[in-house]
């Protein structure tokens, strides 16, 4: 039971990181005819370029989870590396549990009111010709905490069996 959920987890994590690279291409096109546009034809929309900071922001917000799953975030490797895969199970899961999650619980803890009141003004751009839906993309802040406390449990349960299956072995 443990083993699906924690498959159905990272199948989550791997869809929206996926899903979620695609915007990395779409920026690049999109800045690409902004600069185009600007140069060529002295043409420029503030909605258009707030559009390469929403798909940035969505790109590192909700591609942390799927970062962590794929073991890509920064790590202090001095020891980590010599260490066994139970030495690394044990590092894994304590900071996962100490670290981690109180982090994440602590991040979506303070973004609730400020994406809780985003949404109850309905806010947009302050800028005039802006993309509405700021509010949308505050919401992200939410999601980004919650996804990787998901694959953060994950990671701790996957350690755990780890750390159960080297000890029936000895």
């Amino acid at each position: 039971m443990l083993s699906k959920i924690t498959n159905t987890i990272d199948l989550l994590n791997e869809w929206v990181g996926k899903t979620i690279s695609w915007l990395t291409l779409l920026m690049v096109l999109v800045t690409f005819l902004i600069v185009v546009l600007r140069k060529v034809n002295n043409i420029g929309w503030i909605s258009m370029q707030e559009s390469v900071v929403f798909m940035h922001a969505l790109v590192f917000l909700l591609g942390a989870a799927y970062t962590l799953k794929q073991e890509g975030h920064v790590r202090v490797d001095i020891f980590y590396r010599n260490l066994s895969t139970v030495g690394k199970a044990w590092i894994d899961c304590l900071g996962a549990i100490f670290l981690l999650l109180p982090v994440s619980v602590f991040i979506f803890w303070y973004s609730f009111d400020y994406v809780t009141s985003s949404w109850a003004l309905q806010e947009g751009s302050r800028e005039a010709g802006g993309l509405p839906g700021v509010y949308l993309l505050k919401t992200t802040l939410l999601i980004m905490p919650s996804l990787i406390i998901l694959q953060g449990l994950t990671q701790i349960l996957k350690s755990i069996a780890v750390i159960i299956e080297n000890k029936k072995e000895t």
